[in-house]
């Protein structure tokens, strides 16, 4: 097989949650570049629709499911459902997720409790309902979304943080139990992306001055800038195809390089 043929998804069903803006879209689209057909789920059929008008702007047929991915059985119908009017799901992506920053003493343990399902419990349950097909079918690809924060504590995000890690150690747990059926389960983990949500994080303020969240990650991060959505697409084609067949259990920190700085030495 010659090396272009090892990074093709053709003939290959993608199912991104969440992915109806932002890093799942952009994932997606690396995807469907690739040659993967594209499934991607929302809470509300509002964003659903909104999502797959996004995907017609770019010249994709993705296909749409309203489904909340915490909910065991309506996950299990999904994917039944996908795999009637779509196919056997061959890549599965965990992205959906939410952040709360609040200090963990003002947090409320059903405020950690609601981080945890949607960032932990979630990608456990969506995994869990494709895993027996792909066992069927003799290959598949999981990809969780993890973070900088799989690694790291900061203030503020402590369920987060806590969900991360747990998504890391999930994601080795699965590549230890289920490497021997031909399925490889890694992550990605993303530094500081600059989508909408960040925005008001990288303005630049009444004297004309970087906001101070800005200065302190261009000062961490060896590349000297934000990351952008589609610098994932590649990473995610990469542990999506026939490459990474030997790649299992690993987090591939998509990051700029902050992980491995220590930072500035203070003039």
């Amino acid at each position: 097989m010659n090396l272009a043929n090892q990074f093709s998804l053709d003939g290959k069903v993608a199912l991104v949650t969440g992915a109806s803006y932002g890093i799942g879209f952009a994932i997606a689209k690396g995807l469907a570049a690739a040659g993967a057909t594209i499934v991607f789920n929302d809470i509300k059929q509002e964003l659903v629709d909104k999502g797959i008008a996004a995907y017609e702007e770019e010249g994709i047929k993705a296909h749409g499911y309203v489904c909340d991915v915490t909910d065991e059985n309506g996950v299990n119908t999904m994917v039944a459902q996908i795999e009637k009017e779509v196919g056997v799901i061959d890549i599965l992506v965990n992205n959906a997720g939410i952040i709360k920053r609040i200090p963990m003493v003002d947090m409320t343990a059903e405020q950690f409790r609601q981080v945890i399902d949607v960032d932990l419990n979630a990608p456990f349950i969506v995994a869990k309902a494709v895993i027996p097909s792909m066992i069927k079918k003799g290959h598949g690809k999981i990809i969780n979304i993890c973070s900088m924060m799989s690694e790291l504590g900061r203030e503020t995000v402590s369920a987060y943080a806590a969900a991360k890690g747990g998504l890391k150690m999930l994601t080795k747990n699965i590549a230890s139990e289920y490497g021997e059926f031909n399925i490889q389960c890694n992550g990605i983990g993303p530094g500081y992306i600059a989508t909408p949500q960040t925005a008001p994080l990288r303005e630049t303020q009444a004297d004309g001055s970087r906001h101070p969240f800005d200065q302190f990650i261009i000062a961490k991060t060896p590349a000297g800038r934000w990351g952008e959505a589609e610098d994932l697409s590649g990473p995610a084609v990469f542990l999506s195809s026939d490459a990474s067949n030997f790649v299992n259990g690993h987090i591939l920190y998509v990051d700029g390089g902050i992980l491995a700085y220590i930072g500035k030495q203070p003039q």
